[in-house]
């Protein structure tokens, strides 16, 4: 009768218990170290990947989407930061005492706030003095380089002709996309000296003035242009975008009631 064969023994089962023992225990290190580099390899690159979807609005930046079009308003009153306004400070347009003031905060190279100035100016119409209209900057310089020095040079030209003076600058560079080379040429058509005009922008005396109204219009929750509020009161309605006049009509017939 034939013998059964004893089964070869492998290289563990020849050692001893206390050496197989350590020998055991290494390989188990070995292994869960190996799947704890590839778990930690994977969130590496997950989290890579979620940052670079993120782009430019990851960043510091002022949020730079000027086709800010959405109207979030609704009707309700929104708690927002924003400045009181002043009858002295601010260039306003429309009865000073009006009821209801319109602050918007705007880039003069915007193209949607060139829209939204007609339709502004439609409003002030309509509503010939229950409501005013503020204008504050907002330059978005990543999208449109000169738009910070315009905005200076509507300050220059406020200083040099006043409030009047101001409206009517802006009227013609929303209207004629003047460039900074024809700014001199604007403010001489307006009946100002282009010579004190060119000196004052040249100073750069309203750098600052134009960085924190830019400031002020993130705290009231700006994140595009134009960014507007509804102020009566305490009441305050943020309005994003260049909205049409039906649905400033809708804002301020709520509040005008």
């Amino acid at each position: 009768m034939d013998q059964i064969p004893h089964k070869q023994k492998g290289a563990i089962d020849n050692l001893k218990p206390k050496t197989a023992f350590k020998a055991g225990l290494t390989t188990g290190i070995g292994v869960m170290f190996i799947i704890g580099f590839f778990v930690l390899l994977g969130v590496i690159l997950t989290d890579k990947t979620d940052n670079d979807d993120t782009g430019s609005n990851g960043s510091n930046n002022i949020v730079v989407d000027d086709n800010n079009n959405n109207n979030n308003n609704g009707q309700q009153p929104s708690a927002v930061q924003l400045q009181a306004v002043s009858k002295e400070n601010d260039w306003i347009r429309g009865d000073k005492d009006a009821k209801v003031s319109i602050i918007e905060f705007s880039d003069i190279d915007c193209p949607y706030c060139g829209r939204f100035h007609d339709t502004m100016k439609q409003v002030i119409d309509a509503y010939d003095g229950q409501v005013n209209w503020v204008y504050r900057h907002f330059p978005l310089t990543s999208l449109h380089p000169e738009s910070a020095k315009k905005a200076e040079a509507v300050e220059c030209v406020g200083e040099l002709g006043g409030n009047d003076k101001v409206w009517q600058f802006l009227d013609k560079l929303y209207a004629e996309k003047t460039s900074l080379s024809q700014l001199g040429a604007t403010v001489s058509s307006l009946g100002l000296n282009s010579s004190e005009f060119q000196t004052c922008l040249d100073s750069g005396k309203y750098k600052g003035a134009v960085s924190n109204e830019a400031i002020q219009a993130q705290a009231a929750g700006g994140g595009g242009t134009p960014h507007s509020v509804i102020v009566s009161g305490d009441t305050k309605v943020p309005m994003k975008g260049a909205l049409p006049f039906n649905s400033i009509k809708a804002s301020l017939d709520a509040i005008l009631k």
